[in-house]
């Protein structure tokens, strides 16, 4: 059991960082045992715990006996090994001299030391924890630091630490049983065919970027001569498509149907035709505006329903109206005949304020959190989290756009490049564990993107690599589910256990119940599956109790 001392205005955030990091703990109260500490308080408790970690840039009452001199400074890049990751709030670095082992170095000194007192370990570290984790959750990365899962790191390293001082740990694992990560494939529809656009910029613009748009491309070494030919014939073909001779190139709904499959995926449709949105600070926001109606489509949600697909919100003005955000979640449930839970705004925009307008409007999840130039890791992390001054809105990460990989004033990367830099995200998130969420406009896969082969060996290698694949909503509930889940100390010292609780519906795909035991080489890891059908209860030495064993089901061993 983890007992935490921090400031009572930090007491939301660490909560929320401790369903992330699913583990037993509680607030530090004096006179109980404990395993780990963690504070981040002013005054460090005189307590027995094996480990003991002490975040903070100010000077901590401890300090005086260990620290000879200290700088501080805004902000910095620790580096744990091989692994670099940023400081956004204040650091504090110790000089030589120092009681205690350094192993957190930055360009500007030590930033962590291991002190070894009275039979305990303390980990000193210059900054807090619970200050990074609501900067992240609340701000989020420039995009400079995008490709870091700052936040997961910041839970791999506390692990680590707690498993080296040799403590048992039980988790729950941020992963379905049997998988080390979710996958979530989604489609924002801005345009249902080129038909609705006939003498205005979109198809002007269409028309330059298939011609001398795809000669510079070719020039460039970002499209092949195959590829520049069959824009040649999109163009040549534009007339018999509005003669509706042709199939329209960028129809989407046929492809990805085909394309994902079995797979469950989210298609995020605008509610409204020719709206182009209040507020709205870009540049031509006139552009903003769809051309086609939800009606139009009628036809096409039964086909969407058939392949198990979901139809969730892209927000016009949901972003900053409550009342806006309930009118356009209505419009689409009363076309589609379902249910609108979830939302991503259309050109991700949001401001301070858009998680509590959203839950206001009684959406449950939100999946704008992601960047527009970039991909990676906005909040640093793949795990869905609950925004602050939210109750029930959870928050799904973007991780992989395509017009971030190969937009001109984006990324702007050649197709082996883009593949770097996925590949780069999808291993943190197979490290990590967490959902990686994918988006894929409606015409990227035809003419004169032709993306789509690009997105078809996306998906193959989240299948290759043993993804559990969700609809958003599908993930986000399974998110839900695992921080329903509840710890609870069972006796204390020699004899204690924790047992966990979680009322609710049966846990579909089941969780991964993890309990780590230190060893001296690698850890040993013990895995069981459990949907929360009867409580299960760990003791601390890792053996498990439960009136119906059979509910409890050994998976295997991850690698």
């Amino acid at each position: 059991m983890i007992g935490v001392v921090a400031e009572s205005h930090e007491h939301p955030i660490v909560g929320e960082f401790f369903e992330l990091f699913k583990t037993p703990w509680e607030f530090y109260e004096r006179g109980r045992s404990y395993d780990v500490i963690v504070v981040t308080a002013g005054d460090v408790p005189h307590a027995n715990a094996r480990l003991m970690v002490v975040y903070g840039s100010d000077i901590k009452n401890i300090d005086s006996r260990s620290v000879a001199q200290c700088t501080r400074q805004r902000g910095g890049t620790l580096c744990d090994g091989e692994q670099h990751l940023p400081v956004y709030g204040n650091l504090l670095t110790f000089a030589k001299g120092s009681a205690g082992t350094p192993f957190l170095d930055t360009s500007s000194g030590m930033a962590g030391l291991t002190i070894d007192r009275d039979g305990s370990t303390i980990k000193r570290l210059g900054y807090d924890l619970f200050q990074e984790v609501r900067f992240l959750l609340s701000n989020g990365q420039p995009s400079e630091h995008a490709q870091i899962p700052t936040l997961d790191l910041h839970i791999g390293m506390l692990r680590r630490w707690i498993l080296d001082a040799g403590v048992t740990l039980l988790e729950i694992s941020p992963a379905p049983a049997g998988h080390h990560f979710a996958a979530c494939l989604t489609h924002d529809i801005d345009f249902t065919g080129i038909r609705n656009h006939r003498c205005d910029h979109t198809m002007w613009g269409f028309l330059y970027r298939s011609t001398i748009g795809a000669v510079r491309n070719v020039v460039r070494r970002r499209i092949s001569m195959t590829r520049l030919l069959k824009m040649w014939g999109a163009a040549v073909s534009l007339p018999l498509v509005y003669l509706k001779w042709t199939k329209d190139f960028w129809d989407p709904f046929d492809w990805y149907l085909r394309v994902d499959g079995e797979l469950p995926s989210t298609y995020f449709l605008i509610p409204f035709r020719g709206r182009a949105g209040e507020h709205v600070s870009s540049s031509h926001p006139s552009r903003r505006a769809a051309a086609y109606d939800l009606a139009d489509l009628s036809d096409r949600f039964a086909a969407l329903n058939r392949a198990g697909c979901e139809i969730g919100v892209h927000g016009i003005d949901a972003w900053h109206s409550a009342g806006r955000g309930r009118e356009e979640r209505a419009r689409v449930a009363d076309v589609t005949g379902a249910a609108a839970s979830g939302i991503r705004i259309h050109w991700l925009l949001r401001d301070g304020n858009t998680a509590s307008v959203l839950d206001e409007a009684g959406y449950t999840y939100d999946a704008t959190f992601g960047y527009n130039e970039t991909i990676g890791f906005l909040n640093g992390t793949a795990q869905a989290f609950q925004p602050a001054g939210t109750r029930t809105l959870l928050a799904l990460p973007l991780h992989i756009q395509d017009g971030a990989l190969f937009y001109p004033h984006a990324l702007d990367l050649s197709e082996p490049e883009a593949r770097t830099r996925c590949d780069a995200v999808i291993g943190s998130v197979r490290r990590f564990g967490g959902v990686i969420t994918v988006l894929w406009h409606d015409r990227s896969h035809g003419p004169e993107r032709f993306w789509g082969e690009f997105y078809i060996n996306l998906v193959r290698s989240l299948k290759a690599l043993g993804a559990w694949f969700g609809t958003a909503a599908q993930v986000v509930e399974w998110f839900r589910q695992r921080r329903a889940v509840r710890f609870a100390r069972a006796g204390d010292g020699a004899a204690a256990s924790i047992r966990l609780r979680h009322r609710g519906p049966e846990i579909t795909p089941p969780l991964n119940i993890r309990i780590y035991r230190p060893s001296s080489g690698r850890h040993a890891m013990t895995d069981l599956q459990w949907s929360g059908r009867s409580s299960l209860e760990v003791n601390t030495a890792g053996h498990l109790e439960d009136s119906r064993m059979w509910s409890v089901d050994p998976v295997g061993f991850p690698s």
